[in-house]
């Protein structure tokens, strides 16, 4: 099993919706049963709340479920079980990188380094910003890339399609 952690600041709006998205390009690659997914936060101010509404409402309009998703905390522990650690900025992975002596820089990544020739590099915070679309746009593009990355890298995993 690929285990794919998405990484925000708070964890309700921009890795939940890499969380979703992704999620919805893995199902629809059939590799489900393959790769897992889940979003952590850097902060605690969210745990146990549901995607801001705004992440919702954008998943909505593109009929991407967001069900079973709600606010954690990220955890040393996340740094070692997970193959793959997406964050959402640079600001995250400094936030990461005070969690453990032995961090795991070959497995961290922004999500946007899977992109060739991005518009940005950090994903801006629609928390902030209120710009949900630009944000979805961009998760988009990286989560399409990142799947790409992940089936080439891991040669072993079948498409079911």
């Amino acid at each position: 099993m690929i285990r794919v952690l998405f990484v925000c600041l708070g964890n309700i709006c921009r890795s939940p919706l890499a969380e979703a998205v992704f999620r919805h390009n893995v199902k629809q690659s059939n590799l489900e049963n393959q790769i897992e997914i889940d979003s952590a936060g850097t902060g605690g101010w969210h745990i146990g709340n549901p995607p801001h509404q705004g992440t919702r409402e954008i998943l909505q309009q593109n009929e991407i479920s967001f069900d079973g998703i709600v606010a954690r905390q990220v955890s040393s522990n996340d740094l070692e079980e997970f193959d793959y650690i997406i964050a959402m900025d640079a600001s995250n992975i400094e936030n990461l990188k005070k969690l453990t002596k032995q961090f795991p820089a070959s497995k961290v990544y922004r999500l946007m380094d899977f992109v060739h020739q991005p518009s940005v590099m950090d994903i801006p915070d629609p928390y902030f910003t209120g710009n949900f679309e630009e944000v979805y746009q961009l998760v988009e593009e990286g989560c399409t890339h990142l799947l790409h990355f992940i089936i080439k890298q891991h040669e072993g995993i079948e498409q079911n399609k």
